[in-house]
């Protein structure tokens, strides 16, 4: 994995600072985290009130290894062994019983608890020196668009963080995977960095996509992943003809523009042409939307993706990026 390189002796400050209560911002694959010790009460409610988020959104718990589940965890079902077994280190987070080693503050109340392990160098070795489980949301205020380069974490959260460790872009570009296991068959709640695909595979069964859950998980909000501009989506042959409706209404159009479309045909304030492979469209998709806010754009046009392997989880997060946004701030996410 390409990457900055991160000198032992941050690791051991960002350690330290972890233990003494701090927040830690570092890398994943799939984006960076805002860490937290997952047993100090008081530093995960600080994470809450860094980024502006709600008390009952539980946290990820982040784990050096597939053998620390059992410290963690109260009752580990075998699919959940099978399945660490088989994509940890990766971007694939299990829903279990949670442990007493738990607090309720990490889980936003819940009496389960979301755990998974990174597959990142820094994250490891942070993980690794720590010794412990790491809360790590996305080093981003609530609702926005998630970091993917420690530019990003200093740009949304400033000095809300106590460090930043800076391990290059990330590899993945969107969160991972959330995997159900505490009801009768798994199901996915968040679709990620690990596909429906690979997962049936492992399975050797369908997985249900539910459209809500009972469960509540990272990532659920009506408005969620969203930047500053307005994202509406249309069809993808629809696009040039909706951005010259949105232009004559006085709109600054922004255009996440699909592969079957040719840039000439757009007229925009700014186009940004999305690859035609979806692993590097979800590498680049929060990269993207930064771009079009940063020119000014007050309206994002994008189309769905086809909703095969990483396609499912980009037509997710831009689906949420155009979910309702609250009714006290127009325009603009929760912040």
């Amino acid at each position: 994995m390409e990457g900055v390189t991160v000198r032992t002796m941050d690791i051991e400050k960002a350690a330290g600072l972890l233990r003494a209560g701090g927040l830690v911002a570092f890398p994943t694959e799939t984006v960076y985290g805002l860490g937290a010790n997952a047993e100090d009460a008081a530093a995960v409610s600080r994470t809450f009130q860094a980024k502006g988020r709600p008390p009952n959104h539980p946290l990820i718990v982040h784990l050096a290894g597939a053998h620390q589940l059992d410290d963690w965890v109260a009752d580990v079902p075998e699919t959940a062994r099978l399945l660490a077994e088989r994509f940890w280190p990766g971007p694939l987070t299990l829903v279990l019983p949670r442990s007493p080693r738990v607090p309720l503050e990490a889980t936003g109340g819940l009496e389960t608890v979301a755990v998974r392990v990174p597959d990142h160098p820094v994250a490891l070795a942070l993980l690794s020196a720590f010794g412990g489980g790491i809360t790590a949301p996305s080093a981003n205020r609530f609702g926005s668009v998630s970091p993917t380069t420690a530019e990003h974490v200093h740009t949304e959260l400033g000095d809300r963080v106590d460090l930043i460790l800076d391990g290059g872009p990330s590899d993945v570009g969107v969160e991972s995977t959330i995997v159900d296991l505490t009801g009768p068959t798994p199901a996915i709640l968040r679709p990620g960095g690990v596909t429906r695909e690979d997962l049936e595979a492992a399975l050797g069964h369908p997985l249900a996509v539910p459209a809500t859950s009972s469960v509540r998980v990272p990532g659920q909000h009506p408005s969620h992943y969203a930047p500053r501009a307005r994202v509406v989506l249309v069809a993808a042959d629809d696009i040039p003809a909706e951005a010259d409706r949105a232009r004559e209404a006085g709109h600054r159009v922004g255009v996440l523009l699909p592969p079957s479309l040719a840039p000439e045909t757009v007229t925009a304030q700014a186009v940004r042409p999305v690859p035609a492979s979806t692993a590097a469209y979800a590498r680049g998709l929060y990269g993207f939307l930064r771009e079009l806010d940063h020119s000014g754009c007050d309206l994002i046009l994008a189309s769905l993706p086809g909703e095969e392997g990483l396609g499912l989880a980009i037509a997710n997060r831009l689906r949420r990026a155009a979910g309702p946004r609250p009714s006290s701030a127009p325009g603009h996410h929760a912040r």
